[in-house]
This record gives C-alpha cells, sequence and structure tokens, in this order.
C-alpha cells in the first residue's frame, strides 16, 4: 500500500503496543495470577477501554448527568471506595444466550424445573442475583407509615388529594403522592404512575381508574434522600424509586375505594426500568408496563452489544451511573457471564401481568428484536405458571415518545388482564423467526454428513501453485457460498439512475439519519429512480463553498457503500462522524438499510413465507449489488473506485458480496466474522445459531449445528474469494461473538492466496484490545484505510 497506509498503521500499531504496555504492567499474564491479582487486572482491563466518566457534579436528579449516589460522584469513587473488584471471569459459566429461568445449576449439573417448589427456590435466587448486579439491596416495608392529606379539591367530579406519606426513624422518609378518584362507590382499580406521567394518569381516570402519582421521578422525587436515611443499603436510583412505589401500594391498601387485587404501575424510558424493580419485589403490584425502558427495560443486557445499537452497560453506566447498581459495570462486554438477564427479573414478576412496549424504529434502545427474544423466553416461565396470557408486548412506531393512541392501548390491556372489558389484543412481533418455522415453510431438509469434513480449497490437503490454478477453482467456492445464501428468484437488475432528489420514504423520516456538516444528502428513488427492486438509499458527496458537488483534483467521485449493524434504525446518526471523514478524504458515501432493520423492518417480517428458499443474508447480498449497479449508472461515480465499509453485519454482508461481485475495489469490515467451522461444541458463543435461530440470515446453517466441520465453506474462502483486491479487518481482541485464534488462521489461510497474487499487504488484520464496538479509532482505521486505497495507483 501507499506510505499513508503504511504511517496509519504503524500509528495503530504503536498505540496497541501502548495500551499492551500499559496492560502488562498492571496486569502481567492474568492465566498464571492468583484470584486478587487477576481480579484486579480485569479491572485495569475494563479502566482502559471503558467510557470516560463525565466530570464531578453536584446532587441533581433532574441531570441524566448526576452523581453516582450520595456517598459517591462518579464510578471510580465508588470502586475505591468499597474496593470491589470485578469477579473471577475464568471461574465463571459463560452462556451467550438468554439464561433459561426454568433451569436450575445444581452440582454443575443442569436440571429442568417441574415444580412450584423448585420454581420458588429458582425465584429467590433470582431475586438475590438481581439485588446483587442490577438495582442493589434495600429496607424491608417500614412499619411506621402515617399518611397525612395536605390538600383536597374536586374537577369535574373528580376528587384530587395530595397526599404526604412519613415512615423510618423518626419518620425522617417521606413520599408525597397525588391521588385521582373518579366519581362513583368502587372499589376502583388503580393506575399507578410517576410524577411525570400526570397525563396518563388522566387519560386511566377517564376509564375508571384511580390515577396514584408517586414522586419518584426526574422533576419531583421524594426517595432521594432515602440512601442517606438507609445508608446500610446500596440501592441505585432506581430502585430508590421503586421502593418508594412499593410505600405508595402500603398506603393503597388503607383506602377503601381501592381494588386491591388490581393495582398496576406504568412507567416510561427510566421509569419503566423502575417499575419493573417495584413489580419484581412486590406482588401486591398486579399489573406492570414497561414502555421504552430500553437497557434495563424491555432489552436484555446480552443483546446491548454497540453491534445493536442499544445503550450499553458500559455507556449507561457511564452516563447514568446513578440508576443502576455499579457492580453490573464489571461486566461490560462480558454480558454472556451474566448470571441472570432482563428476562429472569421479569420472571420475578410472574404469573402478574406485564406488558413490554416500546417502538420498533426508536434509536437507542428500542430494538424490537431485543425486546421479542426476551418476551419469548419470559412467556414460558408464564406458560409454566399457567398464566401465558398474562405476559404481552406492545410494538409501535414513531420515536421514544408516547402519546394519547398508546395510553389507550396499555389501558385496553389493562382492561383485559383485569376483566373489566373483552378486547382485542395481538402480541404482534415483527422479528417472528424461528429454525422450525423456516424449515416447515421450505421443506428443506439437508443430512450434514452428505457434506465433507472439513471441506474447502484452503484445507492442509491443497496448495495452489499459481493464480490461474485458484482461479480454476474460485468458481467453486463462490457456488458454495451462493449455496450458503439460498435460492435467489430470478430478478432483474435496476434501471439506470437518471437523478439525485431530496424524497426519502416516510419511514426514514421518523430515523435519525446522519446529518453531515461537510457535505449533502440526497436520496436515490422512488420509482424508476430506485436502487434495485425499489430500495431507496442515501448519497452523502462533499461539497464545495458554494454547494456544488465537490471533486477535488479527481476527475469522478470514489465511493465508500456503508453498510450498518444489526440496529434497528439502520444507518443512524451515530455514523455522522464517520461519514464526515469519508467526505472529508474527497469520497462519497451510499448508505442503504438492510432488509429487516430502519425503514425496512416491515419488509423483513413475512420474508420467509414470500421466499422460503432463500436467505435473509442472500437478500442482504442482492440488494447491495444493486447498489453497486446504482454507483456505476451515476456518471460523477469512478466505477474503478466503488467499496464497501460494514461493522457488524454490515461487514458480513461486505464480505460477502465482495467474495461474489468482482466490481468492488475493496472491503472495510469491523467486528465482522468468526470463523463457522470453529464452533463446534463451543458454549461461550452463539456461533452459527446467530445465523441460523436467532437473527435467521442463513438457515440453512441450523443443520450443520454439532457438524460445523461439515459446513461447505468458511470465511477463510470467502475472504481468499476477494483477492487480489484489497481487505482491512478490525475484530476487538475481546469481542465476545468471535474467536480471535480462529479468526487469525482464516485471515491467515486466505493470505495464502494474496501471495500467490503478490498482494500479501493487501489483506490487513487489526486487533485493538476492546469489546465489539465501533470506536472513533476504529472509524478513523477505515477512512484512512479506504482513502490510502484511491489514492494507490491502479
Amino acid at each position: 500500500m501507499v506510505c499513508q497506509l503504511y504511517i496509519y498503521q504503524l500509528k495503530s500499531a504503536i498505540f496497541k503496543l501502548t495500551l499492551l504496555v500499559v496492560f502488562l504492567q498492571n496486569a502481567w499474564e492474568v492465566c498464571a495470577q492468583t484470584d486478587t491479582t487477576k481480579r484486579k487486572a480485569y479491572l485495569e482491563q475494563l479502566r482502559l477501554i471503558r467510557y470516560p466518566h463525565p466530570t464531578n457534579r453536584p446532587r441533581d436528579v433532574f441531570s441524566s448527568f448526576v452523581r453516582l449516589s450520595y456517598r459517591d460522584s462518579t464510578w471510580d469513587d465508588w470502586q475505591q471506595r468499597t474496593g470491589e473488584l470485578p469477579p473471577d471471569f475464568d471461574t465463571l459459566p459463560v452462556n451467550a444466550f438468554l439464561p433459561d429461568p426454568l433451569m436450575w445449576e445444581e452440582n454443575g449439573q443442569s436440571q429442568r424445573i417441574e415444580s412450584l417448589a423448585d420454581w420458588k427456590k429458582k425465584k429467590a435466587w433470582i431475586g438475590e442475583q438481581v439485588k446483587h448486579l442490577f438495582s442493589g439491596t434495600f429496607p424491608p416495608p417500614p412499619n411506621n407509615l402515617r399518611a397525612h392529606i395536605l390538600s383536597e379539591r374536586s374537577e369535574n367530579g373528580v376528587k384530587i388529594q395530595q397526599v404526604e406519606l412519613r415512615f423510618g426513624e423518626s419518620e425522617a422518609a417521606k413520599l408525597t403522592l397525588e391521588l385521582l378518584i373518579p366519581p362513583g362507590k368502587g372499589p376502583f382499580p388503580v393506575f399507578m404512575s410517576q410524577w411525570n406521567h400526570r397525563v396518563w394518569a388522566k387519560i386511566a381516570v377517564r376509564r375508571g381508574y384511580i390515577g396514584c402519582l408517586y414522586a419518584g421521578a426526574d422533576i419531583n422525587d421524594d426517595t432521594e434522600s432515602y440512601q442517606k436515611l438507609y445508608p446500610q443499603y446500596d440501592w441505585s436510583i432506581l430502585m430508590t424509586r421503586a421502593w418508594g412505589a412499593q410505600r405508595a401500594v402500603d398506603y393503597l391498601y388503607t383506602r377503601e375505594e381501592v381494588n386491591k387485587q388490581q393495582i398496576a404501575l406504568a412507567g416510561h424510558s427510566r421509569n419503566g426500568k423502575q417499575s419493573l424493580f417495584a413489580a419484581a419485589f412486590d406482588p401486591r403490584i398486579t399489573a406492570v408496563i414497561s414502555s421504552s425502558g430500553g437497557t434495563g427495560g424491555e432489552i436484555p443486557y446480552r443483546y446491548t452489544d454497540e453491534r445493536y445499537d442499544n445503550e450499553s452497560i458500559d455507556f449507561l453506566c457511564s452516563i447514568r451511573p446513578q440508576w443502576l447498581h455499579p457492580r453490573l459495570r464489571f461486566y461490560a462486554g462480558r454480558e454472556h457471564q451474566l448470571p441472570i438477564d432482563q428476562n429472569s427479573l421479569m420472571a420475578l414478576i410472574a404469573p402478574n401481568a406485564l406488558l413490554m412496549s416500546s417502538s420498533v424504529r426508536e434509536g437507542g434502545g428500542g430494538d424490537p428484536w431485543a425486546i421479542e427474544q426476551n418476551f419469548k423466553s419470559v412467556k414460558r416461565v408464564y406458560a409454566f405458571l399457567g398464566a401465558p396470557n398474562n405476559v404481552g408486548v406492545r410494538l409501535r412506531d414513531g420515536g421514544h415518545s408516547v402519546s394519547a393512541r398508546d395510553i389507550e392501548a396499555y389501558i385496553d390491556w389493562l382492561d383485559i388482564r383485569f376483566s373489566r372489558r373483552q378486547l382485542p389484543w395481538e402480541n404482534k412481533l415483527v422479528y417472528d423467526y424461528s429454525f422450525d418455522k423456516w424449515k416447515e415453510l421450505s421443506g428443506e431438509r439437508i443430512n450434514p454428513d452428505q457434506f465433507p469434513q472439513a471441506p474447502g480449497l484452503l484445507d492442509e490437503k491443497k496448495t495452489f501453485v499459481n493464480t490461474l490454478d485458484w482461479n480454476q477453482t474460485k468458481q467453486e467456492v463462490r457456488e458454495r457460498v451462493q449455496w450458503l445464501l439460498g435460492e435467489e428468484p430470478p430478478g432483474l437488475k435496476g434501471d439506470s439512475l437518471k437523478q439525485l432528489v431530496p424524497a426519502e420514504d416516510y419511514l426514514s423520516k421518523l430515523i435519525d439519519r446522519p446529518v453531515v456538516r461537510n457535505g449533502k444528502k440526497q436520496s436515490l428513488g422512488p420509482y424508476s429512480n430506485a436502487v434495485g427492486d425499489n430500495l431507496f438509499a442515501s448519497l452523502y458527496y462533499p461539497v464545495d463553498e458554494s454547494g456544488g458537488m465537490k471533486f477535488g483534483n479527481r476527475a469522478k467521485l470514489p465511493v465508500v457503500i456503508f453498510l450498518h449493524d444489526y440496529a434497528n434504525t439502520g444507518f443512524g446518526m451515530r455514523y455522522r462522524d464517520l461519514f464526515e471523514g469519508f467526505l472529508s478524504k474527497g469520497v462519497a458515501v451510499l448508505a442503504i438499510d438492510l432488509l429487516g432493520y430502519g425503514e425496512r423492518i416491515d419488509e423483513g417480517t413475512l420474508f420467509y413465507e414470500r421466499y422460503p428458499r432463500w436467505s435473509k443474508l442472500g437478500k442482504m447480498v442482492a440488494d447491495t449489488r444493486a447498489a453497486i449497479d446504482a454507483a456505476e449508472s451515476l456518471d460523477f461515480i469512478d466505477s474503478d473506485h466503488i467499496y464497501i465499509a460494514g461493522y457488524a453485519l454490515g461487514g458480513t454482508v461486505g464480505l460477502f458480496t465482495a467474495a461474489l461481485d468482482d466490481r468492488l475495489a475493496g472491503v472495510a469490515a469491523v467486528s465482522a466474522f468468526t470463523s463457522f467451522r470453529d464452533m463446534q461444541g463451543d458454549g461461550q458463543r452463539e456461533g452459527i445459531l446467530a445465523f441460523s435461530h436467532l437473527h435467521g440470515l442463513l438457515p440453512r446453517l441450523g443443520f450443520f449445528v454439532g457438524k460445523e466441520d461439515h459446513i461447505p465453506t468458511d470465511f477463510n474462502e470467502i475472504i481468499a474469494a476477494v483477492a487480489p483486491r484489497p481487505v482491512w479487518i478490525n475484530s476487538p481482541t475481546l469481542d465476545r461473538h468471535v474467536n480471535p485464534d480462529a479468526l487469525r488462521k482464516c485471515v491467515e489461510e486466505a493470505r495464502g492466496v494474496y501471495q500467490l497474487y503478490g498482494a500479501e499487504d493487501a489483506l490487513s488484520l487489526e486487533t485493538p484490545l476492546g469489546f465489539n464496538r465501533f470506536t472513533s479509532e476504529q472509524k478513523q482505521g477505515m477512512i484512512h484505510w479506504i482513502s490510502s486505497c484511491v489514492d494507490e495507483p491502479m
């Protein structure tokens, strides 16, 4: 590569070496250390790669950026005060999938829970784990609660009371309530919520509920003093608020107007998280609604990697350290070693009613796929307890906020669960896929033993003398890749594009797309101006001072087709700095939403009903190749410099596409793969089950579970099929989805083909210290690498 690329790689290597030296100075070799030394090493490792903390700040619970607790300003303050260390992860079990609440681990053996007595035992264990990892410990209910009605008035027949509760030592703790009591005799069901959700309670009152608001919200929080009043407990601020909600229930139990069997609690965003805590530890709350609770709400921690663009543990514990117990942060990047997850917390609520809700296109924590995994797991617990209909899910569209139609639907659900009305309800899923369902739709039955063991052109039994030798068999690799992608139906190539337009899909307007400051965005589509099968795409290009397209010293613009991760929002605002970086180098960016994401979520729901013998990944590759067609048809794009860049899922799609399409000049992929065949008997990673069972990307792989060494192809061949075109792979060392040794082996085997072309340096592998995330350093590396390829003489 050119000198510029070598300089960047040298800087990157120096940076990684510096991190390694610092880490080794503090940690030495983890495997050779005592338990305490290893745990300290894990702590130093976390400090090297975590998000930075905001600066010290006063106690201000209205802001998201507040102190961790009344004792500690930051996570570091807490760790230094308590001396707590991460666990010895070498000794902890590993489970890449959601832990099954109905399984009991005893004496190293997994046993299915068959009786209510066994469930009671497991439930108690989960409760202790929740306190240890998520909420912190909290006091028992006070025995001296006293209520005082501060004021009372009437509005249109609704009685409005302000009530102050006092309790604890010297009655120092208080909680303010507002009751909205409809006219009539009662007893009435109760709709509880936090102080800032009064408009929700007003709708509930019209529906015949008592509205009960408690001062456990950012705008009015009586519970912030509880940590100081009960210093022997280590509860988080969300748990203090949840405990306050339970004290409100104490008072409601003293009121004759209250139907004590019908007390519901609802909360939105952070209030959804605290509502789950409250209901999990108080069965008197007979129904709970978590609305857009995100991480710590409806989304399991195992699916909060940044490849899902949800708020990760590390991110959340950095910017909002007060919400959850700081101990949880030790599991950042090691979520698969959590003994419990959000499905476990929600199992504590069963068989009481539980509704999960979010927007399918909500950014930063509305991932419907993750929510559905949670829902399916929790539903099995409800079914075991004989109440399968008591858990529900409602996925809306739009952004983070809710409107009257959503609250009315929430109360519909409460009415159904409380047997107040017979109303229609459907737990409609947008990722309603299962491997077994696909098998029935497709009729496919594949015997993995009919495929040779460890096949492929790059195994130890096969060598290549020259490029002609390799090219004669390269087609076989492509045929195996195509087989894995399924049977693509015959179709037509998209029309040549005629113009760029400002129009975009109306659903795209619900998504916070990148708004670049050094360029302009135009759309491809709709109608005859669309990409491939009537797809919209966004083209970002650099502009000069007059706002015209900027070519610099080039006759035409090089372009990178960017492919996003597993984010429900597709290519969202988080990529603005990446796009701006490309534009600053004179490289245009063409971005599309992959099937099942962004504006195309609904398109993916019935994909296998429509194309049972194709695959979602196959469709993604076909759409990406259509994007190449579109780029080629634009007269201002340099067709010799069309690249693909992708993160996570996007990187996977990019590698598959480049293996099949010679028009691409190169591909850059971050956290894109691990070896398919390496997954035999490996419980640490999702492996091929991620493709066949979880995301439904490559269903045919599901027949090879337990027979992974019979899979027809792997990434060593996929990368080799790209040769001699340049490939840049960036895979962090602590990516829990990757076996780093197997990944390196894939790359090195592919390098053997690059050597035939005399292009060994065109295949680059970087392994920075870190988790699965797309950092600014990785983005800069991608930008530098592609811009260096553009500048390299052809």
